[in-house]
Parts: C-alpha cells; structure tokens; sequence
C-alpha cells in the first residue's frame, strides 16, 4: 500500500522556533541540542525582531486553516526574556485573520519561571510542556545546572507556580537507562505529588558520536534499551487503564489507541509520513525536523524564501515521504503498523536479521507493549465506536468482552468526543493535529 503526501503547499503545518537556538542555562547530560551550537560558532543565539516577524507573519499567511499553532522551544526559550515574548503575542493578534484561534507552545526547563511569567502564560492561553524526569533520585542524575548541580527543586517550584495561577501545562519526561527501571515510581509521583494530569514520556535514543547527528548505529549508556522502554510503557499501561483512564492523560497511549481508531498520526511518530513539523533557528535557517538539524537537512532560510515554499518543495516532500517509503519488509508485514509506522525516523538505524537497513532500534520494546496493550486497545476503540467513553474500560472489571471488540478500527467524525476521554470534541481536542495537518 502506498501513502502519499498530496499537497504542494499544506493547508498547515508545525514549526518549531528557538528563539535562542541551542543555547540553554542546563547541562543535561542527553541533550541532543547542545552540540547544534557548533552549526552556528558565531552566533549570539538571540532572534532578531526581523527574523521573529518574518515566522510570524509567514506561518499565518501560509495557513488555511482558523487554528494556528506558535511553538516555541529550545535551548532554553524563558533567556529571550518575557519582552520577546509580550512583544510576540501583540504581533501574532495584528497578524492573524478574523476567526483565527491562536495557540502559542513554550517548551522549558523551568528553571527561569517565576510568578510574572505564570500570569503572562495565563493570560495569553500558553500551553507550557516542562521538563521533568520523576522524582528527585531519578530527575538530578542528568538534569543538572552548568555547576553540576541537581535541579529537582527548582522545576518543582515551578509546577506549583503553574498550578498557583491556573496555567495549563503538560509534563515531558524523558525515559533513560536509568528512570526506565521505575515505571511505577516515575507514573505515581506525576500522578501522586506532582498532581499533573498531562505527561508525555520520550525514550532516549543518543547515538555515540561526537557531532550530536543522526549517524552511526551506536548509542550511550544513557539511552533506554528496547525492552526496556517495552516493560516501562506496559507497566505504567496496567496501571493507568485500570484506574487513570479520563484523569491522566498520557500521550504515548492516546497516540497508540489513535492507530486502533484508524487514526495513526495524532503523535507525529506514528504517523505513515512525516515532514509537516520543521525546526527554525534563531537567525531563520529551517531544516526538516528538530531531530534533524543537521547540514544535509538544511532547507533554506525564510529571510530569503518564504516558509510555505521551503515546506512544499520537493526535497521536503520526499523527507516526509521516505518515512513511508523506507520501511522494512519486516515492519510492511507487522501486525501492529497500523498504529506504529516505524515510529520516528531518528530511531531507525538497525538492520533486521535479513540484514535490511531501516528497523527501528526500539521495534522489540513497541512490540513488547503493543501485544500486552491490544485487548484493551481495542476495547477502547469499540467503547468509542459505539459512543462510550474510553474511561468506561474502567468498569468492566476484568475486561470481558463486550461486543465490537474485534471490529475493524473505524474512524470518528470531526465533532464526535475525543477518544481520549477529555471530554472535548475530536476537532478541539486530540482531532486538531492530524486535521490541520
């Protein structure tokens, strides 16, 4: 079967900006990013209000659709200062069209965020992701500041700021070698004392080398190992679908379960094609990914040519498409692509035992959790095909069948409930990513 991108320009697309490039005020030990300094020896790694006006103005005239992401991310975004950002958010309102919803990102450490900052991102609608990797024992390992020094406490002081004033906030965690071995213990203190409803977890993958690229088929001690992030996700699915379901609300299960609903893609990683979320630098060079800042990535810079042509252009095309293109013979006859797809490119650098380049270094673990998973998969799907709730899993005990189990996965119209059980509509809510895109 083959999937194609049909489009020249898309209606919309992700673009992910650092305003400070690779800069950052930590020095956590896997960060990809911090190597992506040397791209760029001279810089002072501080956007211009030219090039900041040139994304903006750009991303909304290249948009066709009334809902516009702005995502800002890093290095650290909060070294810009809040003015950038103030500044930022009275642009985007003269830029934007009647009826445009305007939703503004902002990935951080934390480390920055006081009390001004909360109320600026409450009363401008951010949606804040903050990094944190568990509990103290497990977040200082490599979370640590330029002196060497733990940071548990300060991002925990920011999670309360962000509760104190009302701040929606997702929590990030990266799963590593070492936090991988206490899934109960990441999952309960998000749940428990950190009192977070939203978490994404994101495997480490750091290949061995010197230049931080996408190269070599090596990785660090501090990666997490295949099974290993298998057992994590399926420890932490036990516990979540038997009591969590429609309270918390964590990403790699609603991602998962879109590929039960025929919906594979709501998280980029699971999606048959990629291409549509780019990375812009702070002097206005965009490349492919963000995972993908790397010389042959490179696609152009928007002070010379517009975004919605370096995004339409062919090589971008064929970036997005390859994804598809290259998988292995082994993933086209899995039983569990329809909700995987290979997972992310950046991870797909081990041959299988036919010697078949392109099999993704973390196949064992998603096949791990993806066979433990499917029952309740797929009883979830049927619940939503049938215009339940996914939480009603919860009520049914042991899990016993009930009918539409098996059903083929079906898809849900634009205003049925989302899937994840938020209560919002699906074009609202988890809906938005994969119809704006």
């Amino acid at each position: 079967m083959m999937k194609n991108l049909l489009f020249i320009s898309p209606p919309a697309f992700h673009v992910m900006a650092k305003p400070t490039g690779a800069a950052c005020n930590l020095n956590c030990a896997y960060c990809f990013f911090l190597k992506k300094a040397s791209l760029y020896p001279d810089s002072t790694f501080h956007m211009s209000d030219e090039v900041h006006d040139a994304y903006i103005t750009q991303l909304f005239e290249a948009h066709r659709t009334p809902r516009i992401t702005v995502a800002w991310q890093g290095g650290e975004p909060t070294l810009m200062g809040l003015g950038f950002f103030k500044r930022s958010v009275e642009f985007q309102k003269q830029q934007a069209k009647p009826g445009t919803v305007i939703e503004n990102t902002f990935q951080t450490n934390g480390i920055l965020v006081d009390d001004e900052w909360c109320r600026f991102f409450h009363d401008n609608n951010f949606l804040v992701g903050l990094s944190l990797d568990g509990p103290r024992e497990l977040h200082d390992i490599y979370r640590q500041d330029k002196g060497g020094q733990g940071t548990f406490e300060r991002v925990m002081k920011t999670v309360r700021l962000l509760q104190k004033h009302k701040v929606e906030f997702n929590i990030l965690c990266t799963v590593n070698s070492k936090n991988a071995d206490y899934p109960l213990a990441v999952y309960r203190f998000f749940r428990d004392v950190a009192r977070t409803p939203y978490i994404q977890f994101i495997p480490i993958v750091e290949r061995d080398n010197e230049t931080g690229y996408q190269e070599g088929n090596q990785v660090t001690d501090r990666s997490v190992r295949p099974k290993q992030y298998g057992r994590f996700l399926t420890e932490i699915f036990d516990e979540w679908v038997s009591r969590d379901v429609g309270q918390t609300f964590v990403l790699n299960f609603d991602g998962a379960l879109a590929g039960w609903l025929d919906m594979a893609g709501t998280v980029c990683i699971f999606g048959p094609t990629c291409g549509l979320g780019m990375a812009l630098e702070d002097n206005g060079d965009l490349y492919s990914c963000d995972h993908f800042v790397e010389p042959k990535h490179f696609l152009g810079n928007i002070l010379t040519t517009p975004m919605a042509e370096i995004i339409g252009s062919d090589r971008q095309r064929k970036f997005g498409q390859d994804k598809w293109d290259t998988l292995p013979s082994v993933c086209r006859e899995c039983d569990f692509l329809f909700a995987c797809n290979g997972e992310c490119p950046k991870n797909r650098f081990v041959e299988t035992s036919d010697g078949e380049p392109g099999l993704n270094y973390l196949c064992e673990g998603y096949k791990f959790f993806f066979q433990h998973a499917d029952h309740s998969m797929k009883i979830m799907a049927a619940l939503l095909r049938q215009g339940g709730r996914a939480e009603d899993i919860m009520k049914l005990g042991n899990h016993k069948n009930i009918e539409g189990v098996n059903a083929k996965p079906a898809k849900l119209g634009r205003n049925d409930p989302c899937y994840c059980g938020s209560g919002q509509k699906l074009k609202n809510c988890h809906g938005k990513y994969i119809m704006n895109a």
